[in-house]
């Protein structure tokens, strides 16, 4: 058992897939909502869709998606670059009937600066990267307190 004191939120990150994993802790832990995470391409939206449908199954609100790697921008020339395809997030959201919380860019400083222990977001709070997080963050919170106040109320 662990002992996690007080915490605002514990956020668990999942391998992509519809598992024992993602079953048993969305049957044996309060989960106040899921945010699944996908590259645009098609094999990745295959599981991005699953595991939509399979936290809905189990009635955990599925609080919004988010495209990652979105676009690469080349460091020296700033031509963008959709390695993994265009818009496949917002696609399937279409389809799905849920919202796009934002889009995460393929950057190489997200990288060094994780891998440095100093994330974008500390370490360059102010660059179009860090900005991306942070709105995608502020966005989740909101959804999170209007679904607690929404649950109260009844």
């Amino acid at each position: 058992m662990v002992d996690w004191h007080q915490l605002d939120y514990l956020v668990i990150d999942m391998p992509p897939g519809t598992g024992d994993i993602h079953l048993s802790i969305s049957q044996n832990i309060p989960v106040a909502g899921a945010v699944i995470v996908s590259t645009p391409q098609d094999i990745a939206l295959l599981d991005a869709h699953k595991g939509t449908e399979m936290f809905r199954k189990v009635n955990v609100p599925v609080l919004g998606l988010i495209q990652n790697m979105s676009v690469f921008q080349c460091p020296n020339c700033k031509h963008e670059t959709h390695i993994f395809g265009a818009d496949g997030v917002k696609k399937l959201a279409k389809n799905i009937g849920i919202d796009v919380l934002g889009d995460i860019p393929l950057h190489v400083h997200i990288r060094e600066t994780s891998d440095s222990g100093k994330p974008i977001v500390i370490s360059q709070p102010q660059s179009n990267v860090a900005q991306a997080y942070l709105k995608i963050a502020a966005e989740i919170v909101k959804r999170l307190v209007t679904f607690s106040n929404l649950k109260s109320s009844f």
